[in-house]
């Protein structure tokens, strides 16, 4: 499928820690397009995905999902049982996405209070945040 769209280019591993720990970055042309964590938890044997972002030039190319992928390679190579994230996001398509890699929406915390917030009146009243929970099971443990 051509059609002048650039591919996502493959992410390349930045850092990886003896921790379970693992952060990528998605370069193309030379620039930095997207990033994706992933920390392991040896406690539940879970691999968190965190802190995906793909810049909004470059949305839409298939990067946030090559991203993700690169998080579950690292948790099937490393054993882990399953993967999970949380997202504020408010966008459809960031949960479309995860859907499409395989993760089920297991929950929802309304008036969820970001890092930072005082709970103040008027964040009760203008701001309220949902906060999704996803997981995706690797293996039964």
């Amino acid at each position: 499928m051509g059609w002048g769209v650039p591919r996502a280019p493959p992410p390349r591993e930045e850092q990886c820690k003896n921790s379970g720990s693992c952060f990528w970055v998605a370069v193309l042309d030379g620039n930095v397009v997207g990033i994706v964590a992933a920390r392991g938890n040896e406690e539940d044997n879970t691999v968190e995905l965190r802190r995906m972002s793909v810049d909004s030039n470059y949305r839409g190319k298939g990067i946030a999902k090559a991203l993700g992928r690169k998080v579950l390679e690292f948790a099937m190579l490393n054993n882990y049982s399953s993967v999970v994230l949380g997202t504020t996001a408010v966008k459809m398509a960031a949960h479309k996405l995860y859907e499409s890699l395989g993760f089920k929406h297991v929950g929802v915390v309304e008036h969820y209070a970001l890092p930072g917030m005082t709970r103040s009146l008027l964040e009760r009243m203008f701001f309220q945040v949902r906060y999704h929970r996803y997981r995706l099971q690797l293996r039964e443990e």
